[in-house]
């Protein structure tokens, strides 16, 4: 697995606007002295709004109760769950511009959330066996994913069908409903 360079990093963090990756995540920000805007912490029980997005210095911080706050790296790591290097992954392939060194950033930023398999209204019992679906779908649907499963003998149809075995992809959570999250 290549390193992402930090030169690819650098570029990622100085030309993807928080400002509008925060705003496709649903959060509604309000000015707030200066250039600041303001709006409610997805990460914690915000009352009120403590989560402060500077567009020029292009950052984000919570003045509540988690503290916590970075560049759109790491919004993107703590808003989805995903790894630094996902997260890298997931702002390149909105932005091919970015990734191929050239261009300029298209105007609106934001991770895409993929069409959802899952009810909202299902049972954890229903939203298991959903996500197990989704994981065995998953498997049929990747060959790498079969071809490993076959160097460790477990090639049998039978077997993968009615232990339900699955691949996860880490695409899960781009496919579960927001409430869900």
């Amino acid at each position: 697995m290549a390193r992402i360079p930090d030169e690819q990093v650098a570029r990622l963090k100085r030309e993807v606007s928080i400002e509008r990756l925060v705003e496709a995540a649903g959060i509604d920000l309000k000015p707030h002295g200066g250039s600041d805007r303001v709006g409610r912490c997805p990460f914690h029980d915000d009352r009120t709004p403590s989560l402060v997005v500077s567009p020029d210095k292009n950052l984000w911080h919570c003045l509540g109760a988690c503290g916590i706050g970075g560049s759109v790296i790491d919004w993107v790591m703590r808003f989805h769950k995903v790894s630094f290097r996902h997260a890298c992954e997931l702002l390149l392939k909105d932005h091919p511009a970015l990734a191929a060194g050239t261009g300029t950033p298209p105007a609106a930023a934001q991770v895409r959330r993929a069409a959802s398999r899952f009810s909202l209204e299902a049972g954890e019992s229903a939203l298991l066996g959903q996500v197990t679906d989704f994981y065995h779908q998953t498997l049929l649907e990747t060959p790498e994913a079969l071809e490993y499963l076959d160097k460790r003998g477990l090639n049998d149809p039978e077997l993968i069908e009615r232990f339900r075995l699955g691949y996860a992809n880490r695409t899960l959570g781009y496919r579960l409903p927001p409430k869900n999250l």
